[in-house]
Protein backbone atom coordinates (compact mmCIF):
# COMPACT_ATOMS: atom_id res chain seq x y z
CA UNK A 1 0.00 0.00 0.00
CA UNK A 2 1.23 3.90 -0.96
CA UNK A 3 0.75 6.47 0.63
CA UNK A 4 -1.91 8.50 -1.23
CA UNK A 5 -1.04 12.58 -1.33
CA UNK A 6 -4.18 15.09 -1.61
CA UNK A 7 -3.87 16.79 -4.82
CA UNK A 8 -5.90 20.25 -5.54
CA UNK A 9 -7.52 20.35 -8.66
CA UNK A 10 -6.94 22.46 -11.03
CA UNK A 11 -9.97 24.20 -11.49
CA UNK A 12 -12.37 25.98 -8.65
CA UNK A 13 -15.57 24.84 -9.93
CA UNK A 14 -14.78 20.65 -11.02
CA UNK A 15 -16.89 20.05 -7.68
CA UNK A 16 -19.76 20.52 -9.73
CA UNK A 17 -19.24 18.81 -13.44
CA UNK A 18 -19.83 15.08 -13.66
CA UNK A 19 -16.40 13.77 -13.12
CA UNK A 20 -14.87 12.70 -17.12
CA UNK A 21 -14.37 9.16 -17.89
CA UNK A 22 -10.43 9.97 -18.60
CA UNK A 23 -10.84 10.55 -14.96
CA UNK A 24 -12.66 7.73 -13.36
CA UNK A 25 -9.74 5.50 -15.45
CA UNK A 26 -6.80 7.66 -14.13
CA UNK A 27 -8.30 7.06 -9.90
CA UNK A 28 -8.74 3.26 -11.04
CA UNK A 29 -5.36 3.06 -12.90
CA UNK A 30 -3.81 4.62 -10.15
CA UNK A 31 -5.18 2.14 -7.12
CA UNK A 32 -3.83 -0.29 -9.50
CA UNK A 33 -0.35 0.75 -9.86
CA UNK A 34 -0.62 0.62 -5.68
CA UNK A 35 -2.26 -2.87 -6.30
CA UNK A 36 0.97 -4.25 -8.12
CA UNK A 37 3.57 -2.21 -5.64
CA UNK A 38 2.54 -4.54 -2.74
CA UNK A 39 1.90 -7.98 -5.12
CA UNK A 40 5.45 -7.31 -6.12
CA UNK A 41 6.72 -6.37 -2.29
CA UNK A 42 4.84 -9.62 -1.15
CA UNK A 43 6.38 -11.67 -3.51
CA UNK A 44 10.05 -10.12 -2.76
CA UNK A 45 9.74 -10.31 0.70
CA UNK A 46 8.08 -14.08 0.55
CA UNK A 47 10.90 -15.41 -1.78
CA UNK A 48 13.68 -14.20 1.13
CA UNK A 49 14.35 -10.49 0.80
CA UNK A 50 14.61 -8.33 3.82
CA UNK A 51 11.25 -5.98 4.08
CA UNK A 52 13.63 -3.09 4.70
CA UNK A 53 15.84 -3.26 1.62
CA UNK A 54 12.57 -4.17 -0.76
CA UNK A 55 11.12 -0.68 1.19
CA UNK A 56 15.09 1.08 0.40
CA UNK A 57 14.63 -0.23 -3.05
CA UNK A 58 11.21 1.11 -3.60
CA UNK A 59 11.99 4.87 -2.51
CA UNK A 60 14.87 4.55 -4.58
CA UNK A 61 14.01 3.79 -7.81
CA UNK A 62 11.23 6.21 -6.86
CA UNK A 63 14.09 9.10 -6.16
CA UNK A 64 15.64 8.22 -9.23
CA UNK A 65 12.67 8.53 -11.47
CA UNK A 66 11.28 11.94 -9.82
CA UNK A 67 14.88 13.25 -10.30
CA UNK A 68 14.90 12.68 -13.72
CA UNK A 69 11.01 13.43 -14.47
CA UNK A 70 11.90 16.73 -12.46
CA UNK A 71 14.64 17.41 -13.89
CA UNK A 72 16.10 18.32 -10.25
CA UNK A 73 19.46 19.27 -11.93
CA UNK A 74 18.27 22.77 -12.71
CA UNK A 75 14.52 23.18 -11.04
CA UNK A 76 15.41 24.94 -7.53
CA UNK A 77 12.29 24.90 -6.69
CA UNK A 78 12.46 21.40 -6.10
CA UNK A 79 14.26 21.78 -3.15
CA UNK A 80 13.40 24.64 -1.45
CA UNK A 81 11.52 23.96 2.06
CA UNK A 82 9.58 26.48 4.32
CA UNK A 83 8.82 24.25 7.62
CA UNK A 84 12.37 21.72 7.53
CA UNK A 85 11.06 20.07 10.81
CA UNK A 86 7.61 19.01 9.38
CA UNK A 87 8.93 17.82 6.26
CA UNK A 88 11.55 15.75 8.10
CA UNK A 89 8.46 14.36 10.37
CA UNK A 90 6.73 13.86 7.52
CA UNK A 91 10.05 11.80 5.84
CA UNK A 92 9.88 9.74 9.04
CA UNK A 93 6.74 9.02 8.82
CA UNK A 94 6.78 7.92 5.23
CA UNK A 95 9.61 4.39 5.27
CA UNK A 96 8.13 3.82 8.71
CA UNK A 97 4.53 3.35 6.92
CA UNK A 98 5.79 1.59 4.10
CA UNK A 99 8.21 -0.68 6.37
CA UNK A 100 5.28 -1.90 8.53
CA UNK A 101 3.32 -2.55 5.17
CA UNK A 102 5.95 -4.95 3.98
CA UNK A 103 6.49 -6.61 6.93
CA UNK A 104 2.70 -7.35 7.38
CA UNK A 105 3.07 -8.38 3.82
CA UNK A 106 5.77 -11.34 4.65
CA UNK A 107 2.12 -12.92 6.33
CA UNK A 108 -0.97 -11.43 6.16
CA UNK A 109 -2.71 -11.86 2.47
CA UNK A 110 -3.35 -8.72 0.30
CA UNK A 111 -6.77 -8.38 1.14
CA UNK A 112 -6.46 -8.63 4.90
CA UNK A 113 -3.30 -5.78 4.72
CA UNK A 114 -5.82 -3.71 2.82
CA UNK A 115 -8.84 -4.08 4.69
CA UNK A 116 -7.01 -2.57 7.57
CA UNK A 117 -5.19 0.11 5.64
CA UNK A 118 -8.45 1.62 4.57
CA UNK A 119 -9.44 2.75 7.91
CA UNK A 120 -6.71 5.34 7.82
CA UNK A 121 -9.52 7.68 6.17
CA UNK A 122 -11.27 7.34 9.71
CA UNK A 123 -8.04 7.94 11.58
CA UNK A 124 -7.23 10.71 10.12
CA UNK A 125 -10.61 12.05 10.61
CA UNK A 126 -10.30 11.34 14.35
CA UNK A 127 -7.15 12.66 14.57
CA UNK A 128 -7.81 15.39 13.02
CA UNK A 129 -9.46 16.88 15.81
CA UNK A 130 -6.69 17.19 18.50
CA UNK A 131 -4.13 17.85 15.72
CA UNK A 132 -5.51 20.14 13.55
CA UNK A 133 -8.52 21.65 15.42
CA UNK A 134 -10.78 20.23 12.65
CA UNK A 135 -13.07 18.32 15.16
CA UNK A 136 -16.08 15.54 13.47
CA UNK A 137 -19.58 15.73 14.51
CA UNK A 138 -21.68 12.64 16.22
CA UNK A 139 -22.46 11.51 12.83
CA UNK A 140 -18.60 10.98 11.63
CA UNK A 141 -17.81 9.63 15.20
CA UNK A 142 -20.54 7.29 14.61
CA UNK A 143 -19.19 6.17 10.96
CA UNK A 144 -15.25 5.84 12.56
CA UNK A 145 -16.65 3.77 15.07
CA UNK A 146 -18.51 1.46 12.97
CA UNK A 147 -15.38 1.31 10.79
CA UNK A 148 -13.38 0.71 13.90
CA UNK A 149 -16.07 -2.78 14.19
CA UNK A 150 -14.84 -3.95 10.61
CA UNK A 151 -11.53 -3.45 11.54
CA UNK A 152 -11.76 -5.99 14.93
CA UNK A 153 -13.69 -8.03 12.35
CA UNK A 154 -10.77 -8.65 10.04
CA UNK A 155 -8.62 -9.14 12.64
CA UNK A 156 -10.47 -10.86 15.00
CA UNK A 157 -8.29 -10.19 18.02
CA UNK A 158 -7.82 -13.28 20.92
CA UNK A 159 -8.36 -15.62 17.67
CA UNK A 160 -5.12 -17.29 15.78
CA UNK A 161 -5.94 -14.68 12.94
CA UNK A 162 -4.44 -11.90 15.18
CA UNK A 163 -0.55 -12.16 15.02
CA UNK A 164 1.97 -10.15 15.16
CA UNK A 165 1.76 -9.19 11.09
CA UNK A 166 -1.31 -7.69 11.64
CA UNK A 167 0.45 -5.24 14.48
CA UNK A 168 2.65 -4.28 11.90
CA UNK A 169 -0.53 -3.24 9.38
CA UNK A 170 -2.04 -1.62 12.06
CA UNK A 171 0.93 0.26 13.25
CA UNK A 172 1.36 1.31 9.24
CA UNK A 173 -2.20 2.77 9.23
CA UNK A 174 -1.67 4.41 11.82
CA UNK A 175 1.95 5.88 10.68
CA UNK A 176 0.04 6.90 7.07
CA UNK A 177 -2.83 8.61 9.12
CA UNK A 178 -0.26 10.80 11.05
CA UNK A 179 1.36 11.10 7.61
CA UNK A 180 -1.88 12.14 6.23
CA UNK A 181 -2.04 14.72 8.54
CA UNK A 182 1.09 16.01 8.08
CA UNK A 183 0.91 16.59 4.41
CA UNK A 184 -2.30 18.33 4.76
CA UNK A 185 -0.53 20.81 7.17
CA UNK A 186 2.46 21.30 4.16
CA UNK A 187 -0.35 21.49 1.84
CA UNK A 188 -0.21 24.89 2.47
CA UNK A 189 3.43 25.96 2.86
CA UNK A 190 4.99 23.93 0.37
CA UNK A 191 4.73 23.46 -3.74
CA UNK A 192 3.56 19.91 -4.69
CA UNK A 193 6.61 19.24 -6.62
CA UNK A 194 8.56 19.30 -3.14
CA UNK A 195 6.60 17.17 -1.13
CA UNK A 196 6.23 14.82 -4.18
CA UNK A 197 10.43 14.78 -4.07
CA UNK A 198 11.22 14.91 -0.52
CA UNK A 199 9.02 12.04 0.26
CA UNK A 200 11.01 9.78 -1.48
CA UNK A 201 14.71 11.67 -1.16
CA UNK A 202 14.50 11.46 2.79
CA UNK A 203 12.97 7.78 2.62
CA UNK A 204 15.58 6.63 0.53
CA UNK A 205 18.68 8.29 2.62
CA UNK A 206 17.57 7.22 5.76
CA UNK A 207 16.73 3.75 4.89
CA UNK A 208 19.85 3.28 3.22
CA UNK A 209 22.30 2.23 5.82
CA UNK A 210 20.15 -0.58 7.42
CA UNK A 211 19.24 -1.53 3.54
CA UNK A 212 22.44 -2.28 2.63
CA UNK A 213 23.32 -4.05 5.42
CA UNK A 214 20.59 -6.44 5.33
CA UNK A 215 20.24 -6.18 1.36
CA UNK A 216 21.70 -8.79 -0.77
CA UNK A 217 22.36 -8.83 -4.32
CA UNK A 218 19.14 -9.67 -6.92
CA UNK A 219 19.26 -13.52 -7.90
CA UNK A 220 18.58 -12.89 -11.11
CA UNK A 221 17.41 -10.16 -13.75
CA UNK A 222 13.74 -11.09 -13.00
CA UNK A 223 14.47 -9.53 -9.52
CA UNK A 224 16.50 -7.16 -10.21
CA UNK A 225 13.43 -5.82 -12.81
CA UNK A 226 10.95 -6.20 -9.92
CA UNK A 227 13.32 -4.52 -7.35
CA UNK A 228 13.11 -1.08 -9.86
CA UNK A 229 9.43 -1.70 -10.82
CA UNK A 230 8.67 -0.98 -7.52
CA UNK A 231 9.57 2.67 -7.64
CA UNK A 232 7.54 2.77 -11.14
CA UNK A 233 4.50 1.72 -10.25
CA UNK A 234 5.11 3.90 -6.49
CA UNK A 235 5.53 6.84 -9.14
CA UNK A 236 2.87 5.90 -12.14
CA UNK A 237 0.51 6.11 -8.92
CA UNK A 238 1.25 9.21 -7.59
CA UNK A 239 1.58 11.22 -11.39
CA UNK A 240 -2.31 9.23 -12.31
CA UNK A 241 -3.52 10.37 -9.46
CA UNK A 242 -2.29 13.86 -10.04
CA UNK A 243 -3.70 13.72 -13.51
CA UNK A 244 -7.21 12.48 -11.99
CA UNK A 245 -7.45 15.72 -9.79
CA UNK A 246 -6.94 17.97 -12.49
CA UNK A 247 -10.05 16.81 -14.29
CA UNK A 248 -12.07 16.37 -11.18
CA UNK A 249 -12.14 17.46 -7.68
CA UNK A 250 -10.15 14.94 -5.15
CA UNK A 251 -13.33 14.60 -3.28
CA UNK A 252 -14.73 12.56 -6.42
CA UNK A 253 -11.46 11.10 -7.08
CA UNK A 254 -10.90 9.73 -3.28
CA UNK A 255 -13.53 6.79 -2.98
CA UNK A 256 -11.45 5.11 -6.16
CA UNK A 257 -9.45 4.23 -3.09
CA UNK A 258 -11.79 1.23 -2.06
CA UNK A 259 -11.49 -0.28 -5.65
CA UNK A 260 -7.73 -1.53 -3.65
CA UNK A 261 -10.12 -4.18 -2.25
CA UNK A 262 -10.84 -5.43 -5.59
CA UNK A 263 -7.14 -5.05 -7.24
CA UNK A 264 -5.65 -6.60 -4.23
CA UNK A 265 -8.04 -9.54 -3.75
CA UNK A 266 -7.83 -10.42 -7.49
CA UNK A 267 -3.90 -10.02 -7.56
CA UNK A 268 -3.85 -12.18 -4.17
CA UNK A 269 -6.01 -14.86 -5.82
CA UNK A 270 -4.01 -14.89 -9.47
CA UNK A 271 -0.39 -14.69 -7.71
CA UNK A 272 -0.29 -16.14 -4.33
CA UNK A 273 -3.40 -18.34 -4.65
CA UNK A 274 -5.32 -16.22 -1.78
CA UNK A 275 -9.18 -16.83 -0.86
CA UNK A 276 -9.88 -14.02 1.56
CA UNK A 277 -12.36 -15.87 3.96
CA UNK A 278 -15.68 -14.81 4.92
CA UNK A 279 -15.06 -12.29 8.11
CA UNK A 280 -11.77 -10.44 6.10
CA UNK A 281 -14.74 -9.59 3.46
CA UNK A 282 -17.49 -8.80 5.98
CA UNK A 283 -15.08 -6.34 7.86
CA UNK A 284 -13.71 -4.79 4.49
CA UNK A 285 -17.37 -4.21 3.48
CA UNK A 286 -17.89 -2.21 6.49
CA UNK A 287 -15.21 -0.47 6.05
CA UNK A 288 -15.94 0.59 3.21
CA UNK A 289 -18.97 1.73 3.77
CA UNK A 290 -18.11 3.42 6.83
CA UNK A 291 -15.08 5.44 4.31
CA UNK A 292 -18.33 6.11 2.28
CA UNK A 293 -19.88 7.99 4.52
CA UNK A 294 -16.96 10.15 6.23
CA UNK A 295 -16.16 10.87 2.43
CA UNK A 296 -19.80 11.74 1.79
CA UNK A 297 -20.78 13.80 5.11
CA UNK A 298 -17.49 15.99 4.42
CA UNK A 299 -18.31 16.90 1.38
CA UNK A 300 -21.80 18.19 2.15
CA UNK A 301 -20.26 20.08 5.27
CA UNK A 302 -17.13 21.78 2.74
CA UNK A 303 -20.25 22.54 0.11
CA UNK A 304 -22.29 23.93 2.89
CA UNK A 305 -19.13 26.02 4.39
CA UNK A 306 -18.31 27.29 0.82
CA UNK A 307 -22.00 28.63 0.19
CA UNK A 308 -22.05 30.35 3.86
CA UNK A 309 -18.77 32.06 2.90
CA UNK A 310 -20.49 32.91 -0.51
CA UNK A 311 -23.68 34.49 0.97
CA UNK A 312 -21.60 36.81 3.44
CA UNK A 313 -19.23 37.92 1.12
CA UNK A 314 -21.46 38.19 -2.38
CA UNK A 315 -19.52 40.29 -4.42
Amino acid sequence: MDPIPNPRPARHDVDREAMPPAAMLMALSTFLCFAFLDTVAKYLVGVGYAAIFVAWCRFFSHALIAFVVFQGWRRTELYRMHNVGLQVLRGLLLPATTLFNFLALRELQLAQTVSIFLSVPMLVTALAGPLLGEWAGPRRWAAIMVGFAGVLIVVRPGTEVFSAAVIWAILAALTQSVYSIVTRKLAMQESQISLVFYSCIFAAVLMAPPALIYGQMPGSMIELALLASLGLFGMGGHGLLVKASRLASASKVAPFVYSQILWMTLLGLLVFGDVPDGWTLVGASIICLSGFYIMNRERQIARAERKLAARRCPG
